[in-house]
């Protein structure tokens, strides 16, 4: 790929996310919980001393805690961080694609190395989702997972939600490979755990998730990757919707695909 075939790239994506934000946020869906950063395990990179970071990405639909959190179409997403040495502070906002919903999560994040194969990550976020009805939360977060081999990367995450006086723990496997120098392929699996996180009614299991993702390293700073997600519904997301009068199937199936920049 050319430089300047590079340039009209990046060109067109800043664009795109100039054109994505400078929409009105009119919105008429409510959420009552949204996605904490801390649910997405990536793989151990060297912490550098300063760095600026752009994701321009999209879902074909917003699942978070194994629920479809639109009732139609997916969501767009930006998120633009700041990384200094170990402290990360990022602002993600988010756009329905079909309806209007708008969201932004706004925190920062401590990266603890304890070991050479163990480290942990604490943070916290303050979350507003405008739609017909308002949303916002506060959440802390921290997650522990141990980096020993790539090839199978065990994590714990647990996730405190101020508004709900609830928490969601999430146990994952990840599995990386280099395919090639610039391609990766992480197939990964997610149990999750809900007390009063997204429902007061029912504690225990409520979703089990397992996917494929695959990145490909276009530049030393520029990347582009995609999933293939699937989210089988558990206790606590049928009852819930069981107690809505819904019998339809609860499990999900999405995709996605980012692109991202470092400077």
């Amino acid at each position: 790929m050319t430089t300047s075939s590079i340039n009209s790239i990046t060109r067109t994506l800043c664009t795109l996310g100039l054109l994505f934000l400078s929409q009105t946020s009119s919105a008429n869906e409510s959420l009552s919980q949204t996605e904490s950063l801390s649910s997405v395990t990536l793989q151990t990179q060297p912490i550098e001393p300063w760095a600026v970071n752009l994701d321009l990405g999209w879902d074909s639909k917003y699942i978070s805690q194994g629920r479809n959190n639109l009732s139609q179409g997916g969501i767009y997403w930006l998120n633009a961080s700041v990384q200094y040495g170990n402290l990360t502070t990022y602002a993600l906002v988010g756009r329905g694609d079909s309806q209007a919903y708008t969201e932004w999560n706004i925190g920062l994040e401590y990266r603890l190395n304890l070991t050479d194969s163990l480290e942990a990550n604490l943070g916290y976020q303050r979350i507003e989702g405008y739609s017909s009805n308002r949303c916002q939360d506060n959440e802390f977060f921290t997650e522990l997972a141990y980096t020993a081999t790539p090839w199978l990367v065990p994590s714990v995450s647990y996730v405190y939600s101020t508004e709900a006086a609830g928490y969601l723990i999430e146990a994952s496997l990840h599995s990386y490979w280099n395919i090639t120098e610039q391609f990766t392929l992480t197939p990964y699996i997610t149990q999750g755990f809900d007390f009063k996180y997204r429902t007061e009614a029912h504690n225990g299991q409520n979703n089990l998730q397992f996917g494929l993702e695959a990145a490909y390293q276009l530049l030393p700073n520029m990347s582009v990757s995609g999933h293939i997600s699937h989210s089988i519904a558990q206790g606590d997301i049928e009852q819930e919707a069981a107690a809505n009068g819904d019998l339809a199937s609860q499990d999900q199936t999405y995709v996605g695909i980012h692109f991202s920049m470092t400077f």
